[in-house]
């Protein structure tokens, strides 16, 4: 048994450093690691969302007087309030699940006494991407610039609202306008992007691992080889996927209900962001596929040697001899030595290559569909829907 290292109990967080936290500690929104994570979400919600509140009723547009008034704006209410808290909480749900999933490389022996210098350094490597100021800078700057023209290009409804107002023909802000435009929206640009960026950090952390000299064994229970533990790394971004579902649905919605749109056109949309949402946090794991093959595949041959060898010696005792004894055959050990060498090399040769499983897969597509099904509603009544479930059920 290799001795555990002094180092084993290290902090690995994507979340816990960069500007924007150290703005966190600077103002008393945070406590070290990432406690106080709901007076967080509170300032930083009501930052983005209740001036644009104030000053729509000062502009006379909260409730009336333009095409979508403010408190009618669906996309902004979900924006602000649930999809960025959910962005947020995200951060406390990933510190706690991912650093539990890499100090299991270290508790289940994946990582070799001899290679965890290595290991100490790629993690090392990950933390200093993830504490860089230069970066998230460089992230303020971007959505100032390229931020701002998507903006600009797709996010207008086409009507009269809240934040817009027309003078001589000219499309220009309106007081809330500008405090979305490049207050709001740009700080849920920034925040939706600084995940990106941990996600990216997340990628190459596992790509690094992938590459270092893994104690895997084709024979291990989890049928991953050791490292299915890598597959609750979905779980630590349910909150993050989860953000960008609700997100869509409410663009969706609010085009629907304000601009006259309609479900259908939005297919491609949900398509692809469904299918995106599936990929991200399984993507990184694929990185391990060579790895799991080829352990999969020397250590499934090595046992079949170890069982032809076994069930050889099974078959010349009790079924080529000559002298054959019930008795001692009902009483005997090598029955059930037979069954548990079975079920051995059903648990090697039924490996995945993979560290997830289809339940993996299916969590998340569950996950992130709940919050779409409600659209089904502006295409189609509830009577009837429900009229068709009892139809088909009986």
């Amino acid at each position: 048994m290799e001795k555990s290292s002094k180092q084993d109990d290290f902090d690995f967080s994507l979340v816990s450093g960069g500007l924007l936290y150290k703005f966190y500690l600077k103002t008393g929104l945070v406590k070290k690691p990432l406690f106080l994570y709901k007076r967080r979400i509170l300032a930083v919600c009501l930052f983005a969302w209740l001036p644009l509140f104030i000053l729509a009723i000062f502009n006379s547009v909260a409730f009336s007087g333009v095409k979508v008034p403010f408190v009618y704006d669906i996309d902004a209410h979900v924006r602000f309030l649930i999809s960025l808290a959910l962005l947020l909480f995200a951060e406390v749900i990933a510190h706690d699940r991912l650093q539990e999933i890499v100090q299991q490389f270290l508790k289940c022996h994946v990582i070799s006494l001899a290679d965890r210098q290595q290991f100490y350094s790629v993690i090392a490597s990950a933390t200093r991407l993830a504490n860089s100021v230069a970066v998230e800078v460089f992230l303020i700057l971007l959505v100032f610039t390229a931020g701002h023209w998507i903006s600009g290009k797709y996010y207008p409804l086409g009507v009269s609202t809240w934040y817009t107002s027309q003078v001589n023909g000219v499309v220009q802000l309106t007081p809330a306008g500008y405090w979305y435009a490049f207050v709001s929206l740009p700080l849920f640009q920034f925040i939706l992007l600084r995940w990106y960026y941990r996600m990216a950090i997340w990628y190459r952390f596992l790509w690094q691992v992938s590459r270092l000299p893994l104690q895997l064994n084709s024979l291990h229970p989890d049928r991953a080889g050791g490292i299915g533990f890598l597959a609750d790394s979905v779980y630590a971004f349910e909150p993050l996927l989860l953000a960008h579902s609700i997100l869509l649905a409410g663009m969706i919605l609010n085009r629907i209900w304000n601009a006259g749109a309609t479900l259908l056109q939005f297919q491609s949309e949900i398509i692809t962001i469904i299918v995106f949402l599936i990929i991200l946090p399984l993507a990184p794991m694929i990185f391990f596929i060579f790895s799991l093959s080829r352990i999969k595949r020397t250590g499934t041959l090595a046992y079949d040697v170890v069982a032809s060898r076994y069930v050889n010696s099974f078959s010349q005792k009790w079924i080529d001899s000559k002298s054959k004894n019930n008795e001692e055959l009902l009483g005997t050990p090598d029955i059930q030595s037979l069954a548990d060498l079975g079920s051995s090399y059903g648990v090697s040769s039924q490996m995945r290559i993979v560290p997830f499983g289809r339940s993996s897969i299916f969590s998340i597509f569950i996950l992130t569909i709940c919050p779409l099904f409600p659209l089904i509603f502006t295409i189609m009544p509830i009577e009837n829907i429900i009229s068709k479930a009892i139809r088909i059920i009986f």
